[in-house]
Parts: structure tokens; sequence; C-alpha cells
């Protein structure tokens, strides 16, 4: 198979932490051509989706005493093409966010591939449908309470009646933003004013979880099925468990109450075609739905000794058989 993935920079990535390298690197254990570009390198030339791909070849890493472990060199880039997209098996949509303008421009140019020949992973239409916090609301039985305002009474009415409430902006990634509030907070009114842009923009509140300080799960899964799973664990002082965040991880089990999660967003998700997303469950309750560049197949692989990257490029590969 030829493979595209769209990418943040590629010596700003983390070879023994980020996903997209845990995919690329699969891609190029199993044989397959692994290219790369960014979503700056995009465009639309006679209707068809075009990109300035540069062909890519990653050295595994090694699990070094529980440690992984990457060679300084660990990339290698070849020959630099203009590439129209057709040409590839499937495309990888793998920029972080924030899902802004020019991401989102880049979404509308990948619209023109044909996808009777090219899978994009995951669905332009489906990543500009599913805002990560936003998404989830839609999953009433899995959800923790929760509401979405710009407006100051309504938001410090909700906390007053919960007592503790978590404030998450609605474009932000990697914890970046969140703010834990409760009732009587003197700085109450500053918060709500600084995360709404003086009551501009909303932002989701909701109920705080105590099951957080026991860990948020993040569970992966690969066509609407769950695949593996970890717990993120928050750092002293700190009350976000993400690993951005300098949280840190630790094996995990998925529970029912979970996997009946996961199966409730099933056929939705395969229906906006988000074929790889990472949930994030706390308490048995669902709280994000990520589709953009979902991560934490390394940290799984090094608990479990799996390789979850090979499961995807090989899942891939049945699809083009």
């Amino acid at each position: 198979m030829k493979l595209a993935f769209i990418i943040d920079p590629i010596h700003l990535l983390d070879p023994c932490h980020d996903t997209s390298v845990a995919l690329m690197e699969a891609a190029c254990v199993l044989g397959h051509e692994v290219w790369i570009t960014q979503a700056s390198q995009l465009s639309v030339v006679d209707s068809k989706a075009w990109g300035i791909l540069e062909r890519v070849e990653i050295t595994p890493i090694e699990l070094v005493e529980g440690r992984w472990v990457a060679v300084s060199a660990w990339y290698k880039l070849g020959e630099r093409l203009s590439v129209c997209l057709d040409t590839m098996d499937a495309v990888f949509m793998r920029t972080d966010p924030p899902v802004d303008v020019p991401y989102l421009y880049a979404t509308y140019i990948l619209d023109y591939i044909d996808p009777r020949k090219t899978l994009v992973v995951n669905s332009p239409n489906g990543i500009r449908a599913a805002n990560e916090k936003m998404y989830a609301l839609q999953f009433t039985e899995a959800i923790p309470e929760t509401i979405v305002s710009a407006d100051k009474a309504r938001i410090r009415q909700f906390v007053e009646v919960k007592g503790a409430a978590i404030l998450k902006p609605l474009g932000n990634k990697a914890g970046e933003g969140i703010l834990f509030l409760q009732a009587g907070d003197r700085n109450f009114n500053s918060i709500v004013e600084l995360s709404t842009l003086q009551g501009r923009v909303p932002v989701m509140v909701q109920t705080y979880l105590p099951e957080a300080k026991q860990g948020d799960k993040r569970i992966i899964l690969l066509n609407g099925e769950p695949i593996g799973a970890l717990n993120r664990l928050s750092t002293a002082g700190e009350f976000r468990n993400n690993m951005a965040a300098g949280g840190t991880v630790a094996k995990t089990e998925i529970t029912p109450r979970e996997l009946d999660i996961c199966q409730q967003l099933a056929a939705k998700l395969l229906v906006d075609g988000l074929i790889f997303v990472g949930i994030d469950v706390i308490g048995g309750y669902l709280t994000e739905v990520n589709v953009t560049s979902p991560t934490g197949i390394r940290e799984i692989d090094r608990f479990e000794g799996t390789r979850l990257g090979q499961q995807v490029i090989k899942w891939l590969d049945t699809l083009n058989s």
C-alpha cells in the first residue's frame, strides 16, 4: 500500500510517544510506502486533491527495561514530489488541534479525494462534524451532567447546584485551558469571563467526577471496536490527568460499562467515517471523543506487549486486498 500522513512537522514529533509515528513505523515494518506532508502543502488542482509529499522511512523504537528508546536519527526523508492524493491507498489526517480556519480549509481540500480510490482517516466531513467536546453530548446515557454556554449566570447556577464542575474550552487539546470551578470561589467571575471571552464564546461545563482522582481512561477504537486502553493519572498539585499536563500512565482493563459506552458510539462513528478514535472515560462516564489526532498506543503497547499500529495497518490492508 501507499499511505500518506498529514502531520505536524516531523522533527517536532516524539517517536516514543506520538501515535502518528507508531502508525508510520508500523506501515514501514509491514513493507508499505509511507509519505508525509503538512496541511499547508495541500492543494486542489483540476478538482482533485494534491499534496507535496516526502517519502519517509522510520527506524523502529525498542523497549529497553520498560522504556521505549529511539535512535537519534529515527526518520529518513527521501524524494519530494507533488502527488495527486487519489493515488494513495489511504490518507491519515493527523494534524493536532485546534480545529481553526486553516485546519478547516485543509479538510475542505481533502473532500476532493475520490473515496472510491482512497480512504481518508478520519473522514474530513466527520472531523468537521465531531467537535471533540460537543460530539459526546449526543450520547446522553454515557455522559455526565453537562451544559454548554457562554452565559455567566447559567454557568454559576450549574456550579452552585453541583458544588464543583470542570470548565473546558471547546477547541483546545491536551488539557489546555481546562479549569476547576467551585461554588463560592472569589475568582469565579474572572475565570468565566476569561474563558468565554467576556461571554462571546461558549464553553463546556461538566459536573466534577471525584473518580477522576483514580484516573482518566483513554480507550482506542478502530472501526468502532475497542482495541486497547490506558489509564492517565494526575501528578501532585494537578487535577488534570492529561499526559501533556504531566500526567502519568498505568495499565488498565476495559470494564463492562466502558464496553457498553463503546457500543453506544460505534454505529454513529462508522456513519461519520470516524475510523480511528480515542474516547476518554472517567468513573464510567464518557467525557470526550477525540477524532483529530488521538494518541496513546505507544503507552498501551508498552504495558500490553502489543503492536496496535500494526493492527491498524493490517486492518487497512484487508480493505485493499
